[in-house]
């Protein structure tokens, strides 16, 4: 019975956690972000504003969480779903592509309304900060090796990376907003990912070589 009750209360937290984004992002869409208030958005979603409080910190971390919606966990499970016959490097570089990319790309309508304000930006590009702690616990999984320092110290690493590439990206689309407010995507980024996280892959290679060899012994 604790068990089901612990669950009926995980599932309602989380259908508030998606009303309240829901919410954040359709009405900065329909009234534009600096028009649109913490109260507002409480409203829309059925809750009061100390509620909202208890999910989000700002408007903009709201509006941010509707476009990457649990994206944390969606590279976590990737990295771990990928066959043991796929290289950790492999596994994850591939995870965070696909969940930044094809898999979860934001729509014209999100990416215009962040890449044009600049505490949206920063928002979006803050959200990174929340892959480190499910990819260290998806990468010390895969290495199963004991050491609890390795894992974290990539995921770490893995999760500047792609801060960088989302930095450089957003830049660079900025400048290609047309003055009929349409936006040009500057650049691939599947391949900016993949250039920023390659120099972390002798790294990743190195760990799971060493893990392997522990297993061995």
């Amino acid at each position: 019975m604790t068990a089901r009750r612990t669950g009926l209360r995980e599932q309602k937290k989380q259908a508030t956690r998606e009303a309240l984004r829901a919410a954040a992002l359709r009405l900065a869409l329909e009234r534009g972000p600096d028009n649109v208030r913490v109260d507002d958005i409480a409203e829309a979603a059925g809750v009061s504003p100390r509620t909202y409080n208890n999910y989000f910190s700002s408007r903009e971390q709201a509006i941010v969480a509707a476009v990457t919606s649990e994206r944390e966990a969606r590279v976590a499970a990737a990295v771990a779903g990928r066959s043991d016959g796929a290289g950790l490097a492999d596994a994850v570089i591939e995870a965070i592509v696909d969940q930044y990319t094809a898999a979860a790309a934001p729509g014209p309508d999100a990416l215009l309304l962040i890449t044009t304000r600049p505490a949206l930006r920063d928002a979006f590009v803050d959200t990174t900060a929340a892959i480190e702690h499910p990819l260290t616990e998806a990468i010390a999984e895969r290495l199963g090796d004991g050491d609890p320092h390795t894992a974290r110290v990539l995921a770490a690493s893995v999760t500047a990376a792609v801060r960088i590439a989302l930095e450089r990206w957003l830049h660079a689309t900025v400048s290609t907003v047309t003055a009929g407010g349409l936006v040009v995507p500057s650049g691939s980024l599947a391949d900016l990912l993949r250039a920023v996280l390659a120099p972390l892959r002798p790294a990743l290679d190195a760990a799971e070589h060493r893990a392997r060899r522990h297993r061995e012994r």
